[in-house]
């Protein structure tokens, strides 16, 4: 009987080790790393390997970047839309006192960062390729004699580069999929003309309400598609798409006071996902749109 209870002190004494090895105290310098599991405004949950999951509390004054450079020494400033869930980051901060992690600096590898740098950059090289392409056949067939094996290579090239802009369309459903846990408090669709970045005053006013809807709540991201229809070249639109995208998240910042830590990094989804037929006017009209949702997410919520 003595010796059992001399072997549960010791577990019990272990235990407390362990609690206070991974504990994260007030005032206490921390490094840690692991996986984004969920966003919010102000916060993320950082998956680790040791001390299980972290929540970390980002400011204005977090410093985002990534290392470049063979030595790793120097330091590029990358905004906080880069912070989304299946992202591997390293964290440093000082604990508070409901035992969170309040981030100083968070860094990330380019690797790692590499898809929402695709969704970002609109898939850039793909498109000076696809355009590459195009200019090749279409002097191929201007050409008197001209080289058939050629035209079948670059009909090749471009069938490559179209399923390149596929899977980047995947990765960003595959982006915004990983947001599953949040549930959707408003939204709003923002229209374009054919081939325009510009945002009606119609528009621009329910942005705006949607700014303000936004500030009332807590622990909220900012989701942000752009799609364009099937006029053109499937290039043009990703980046077009882009653009849209990319326009109406400035529009947020600047006009509608939602700061760059709420939105999640946009995604380009070009002729995907079209909302209506491209085969009429009224369908082409409707595809061409940004839609733009708030969401908060469940856990953090509930927490």
């Amino acid at each position: 009987m003595k010796g059992k209870t001399v072997a549960i002190a010791t577990c019990g004494a272990l235990l407390c080790l362990t609690l206070i090895a991974y504990g994260v105290t007030n005032g206490e310098k921390v490094k840690a790393s692991g996986l984004i599991t969920a966003r919010g405004s102000e916060t993320l949950t950082l998956k680790t390997q040791n001390a299980g999951d972290l929540v970390v509390v980002l400011t204005d004054d977090t410093k985002v970047q990534q290392p470049k450079g063979l030595l790793k020494l120097r330091k590029e400033d990358i905004g906080m839309t880069a912070l989304i869930p299946g992202l591997k980051v390293e964290v440093e901060g000082v604990g508070d006192a409901q035992n969170r992690v309040v981030a100083n600096t968070i860094r990330f590898s380019k690797k790692d960062l590499q898809t929402a740098e695709a969704i970002q950059a609109g898939l850039v090289p793909t498109q000076e390729a696809v355009q590459t392409n195009s200019q090749n056949i279409q002097a191929n067939k201007e050409g008197i004699q001209a080289n058939q094996q050629d035209i079948a290579a670059n009909k090749v090239q471009i069938a490559s580069n179209r399923e390149a802009i596929d899977a980047n369309q995947e990765a960003v459903n595959q982006r915004f999929a990983d947001l599953t846990d949040y549930d959707t408090k408003t939204s709003v669709t923002v229209y374009f003309a054919s081939g325009s970045t510009a945002i009606s005053a119609k528009d621009k006013d329910a942005l705006a309400q949607l700014g303000r809807d936004a500030a009332n709540l807590k622990g909220y991201i900012v989701e942000v598609k752009g799609f364009a229809d099937s006029s053109g070249n499937a290039a043009m639109n990703q980046k077009l798409s882009m653009e849209r995208a990319q326009g109406v998240v400035a529009y947020l910042m600047q006009n509608c006071n939602v700061p760059v830590r709420h939105i999640v990094a946009p995604g380009a989804m070009g002729e995907a996902d079209p909302a209506a037929s491209n085969e009429t006017a009224q369908g082409r009209k409707e595809n061409r749109r940004v839609e733009v949702k708030i969401l908060v997410n469940k856990g953090l919520t509930g927490a």
